[in-house]
């Protein structure tokens, strides 16, 4: 298991008496790619502005490597970030926008050279020194930002929203490209994104943010698989959300319907959120389902198709490679391990999980 080498220990943070943060507390491990995920106002770019030296903490610390660095500047960090909006200089060559930092730290000339011809390698732009900014497409002009954060062989990269501006075919491109880099250089990538796919993609690490709160942390597999309340579920992929009463162990209610399930320990009678995602629901012949109802709507997506079914007065969201036109008559029928029980928050913004990171 890898040291740990960021650690950020309670902290809170708020801009016009709007609480951000709220006693946060994560760690992040050398060489570990976590990703802060979450919905717009989260606190996910805050959290990333701290590690970075761009904002301070109204409360708490900044641990790097054992040593406490919430009073430093950003240039005095061994790290650096890649914003969405690259910040290339458009009056530079493509050389002299990657040295910009090296020249700052009155590196030798031979010793800039080298690390801009190795940077531009590693991001697959060779010979691309004297191009100008303004002949790079977006996607260019992404690699030659990263290019410029990694010659100053950073222990850690922050990256914010890096691909936001890139096109769909584009963005699935640098996916690739940026766990390649991970690997290859051996640093620590702490990214932050509002899309759930690239978090999936590209991440060892999770953390689930909402209103100011973690809400999670996890492997992609444990947050897709296992998400701990109903806003996880519903932020990470798509997902049928259904009030429930679990009426003992391994039995649940939900629309008017007893079914066996796998979880314990929610006492009787109990109010819960029922979570089934999108794939675990099987459409059978009407007779044989669990629930009864019509398809009203079909979409094809390549892989599979998305069919919206109603049953029992909710519009079921179901993904299958079986087609089944609008207005067919089908049951529902789901395994009792795909039947996700989860305790209902008090009030929307209740803290999920106390986390012990």
């Amino acid at each position: 298991m890898s040291k740990k080498l960021i650690d950020l220990q309670h902290i809170t943070k708020s801009y016009d008496g709007q609480m951000v943060l709220d006693d946060l507390n994560l760690y992040i491990r050398e060489n570990e790619f976590l990703t802060l995920l979450g919905p717009s106002g989260c606190g996910k770019t805050t959290t990333l502005r701290l590690i970075g030296g761009f904002e301070s903490p109204d409360n708490g610390k900044v641990i790097f490597d054992g040593k406490d660095i919430t009073g430093l500047a950003p240039n005095e960090r061994q790290l650096n970030t890649v914003f969405q909006r690259y910040a290339l200089f458009p009056h530079m060559t493509i050389a002299e926008n990657i040295a910009f930092g090296l020249k700052i730290k009155k590196k030798s000339k031979a010793y800039i050279n080298d690390k801009i011809k190795y940077a531009l390698k590693l991001v697959n732009l060779d010979g691309f020194e004297k191009r100008s900014v303004d002949s790079l497409s977006g996607g260019q002009q992404q690699r030659i930002a990263i290019a410029r954060a990694i010659v100053n062989e950073p222990k850690v990269l922050l990256l914010d929203e890096p691909l936001g501006a890139l096109d769909l075919k584009l963005r699935q491109d640098m996916q690739y490209e940026l766990i390649r880099l991970k690997n290859e250089l051996g640093i620590t990538f702490i990214y932050v994104t509002h899309d759930q796919e690239e978090a999936l993609t590209m991440s060892d690490t999770i953390v689930v943010m909402n209103q100011g709160y973690i809400q999670q942390i996890g492997t992609p597999e444990d947050i897709y698989n296992e998400p701990c309340n109903a806003f996880v579920a519903d932020f990470i992929g798509e997902s049928n959300i259904i009030d429930g009463i679990m009426q003992k162990d391994k039995l649940v209610k939900i629309l008017d319907v007893t079914l066996p399930c796998v979880d314990e320990g929610f006492g009787t009678n109990t109010p819960v959120d029922v979570v089934i995602r999108p794939e675990d629901v099987e459409l059978v012949a009407p007779e044989q389902g669990s629930f009864n109802g019509e398809v009203i709507s079909l979409i094809f997506k390549g892989v599979h198709w998305e069919i919206e079914v109603l049953a029992n007065g909710y519009e079921w969201l179901v993904h299958t490679t079986q087609m089944h036109p609008v207005g067919s008559k089908v049951g529902i029928r789901i395994d009792p391990f795909n039947i996700q029980i989860m305790n209902k928050p008090e009030s929307s913004d209740e803290k999920a999980v106390e986390l012990d990171a």
